[in-house]
């Protein structure tokens, strides 16, 4: 019984950071949040992507004199893959372009997150376009992971 009980809580601490926010993806990064944001801006680049915009949270945080955690967002996209999705549903154009937050845990963990493809087609009710959701969630999929691991 404890050895469940032991395995329950493992489970629900290594899980429930990750589920922080419904509709995000988390991704653990081996990096720094500079070094986990230029290595994922150098892919976004590589695969062809544009980056639109880039914030850094906790600066701007920091002149205004509030003290804010490293956190970073990266505004990208692809317009070959995002109007296609747009034609499927003109709403989801109100989350598009992808967005990735790069930050840093009250325990100095650093993270990438992302909308959860599915949880957009939920949220805009996508229907008929499965080739080109399968197509969004894996490319997200493999960038982020790639920008967070050695």
């Amino acid at each position: 019984m404890k050895k469940a009980s032991i395995s329950v809580l493992l489970v629900l601490f290594t899980v429930l950071p990750l589920m922080a926010a419904e509709g995000l993806i988390n991704i653990p990064s081996d990096f720094s949040v500079e070094e986990t944001t230029n290595r994922l801006e150098n892919i976004l680049n590589e695969k062809g992507m544009t980056i639109f915009n880039q914030i850094n949270h906790s600066d701007a945080a920091q002149k205004v004199g509030v003290e804010l955690r490293k956190t970073q967002l990266i505004i990208f996209g692809n317009p070959k893959v995002g109007s296609p999705l747009m034609q499927c549903q003109q709403s989801v154009a109100i989350d598009l372009p992808q967005k990735a937050i790069i930050w840093e845990d009250d325990k100095s963990k650093v993270w990438i997150s992302y909308n959860d493809p599915r949880y957009l087609g939920k949220r805009h009710n996508i229907i008929g376009c499965d080739e080109v959701m399968n197509k969004v969630e894996k490319a997200l999929s493999g960038i982020t992971k790639t920008a967070a691991t050695k």
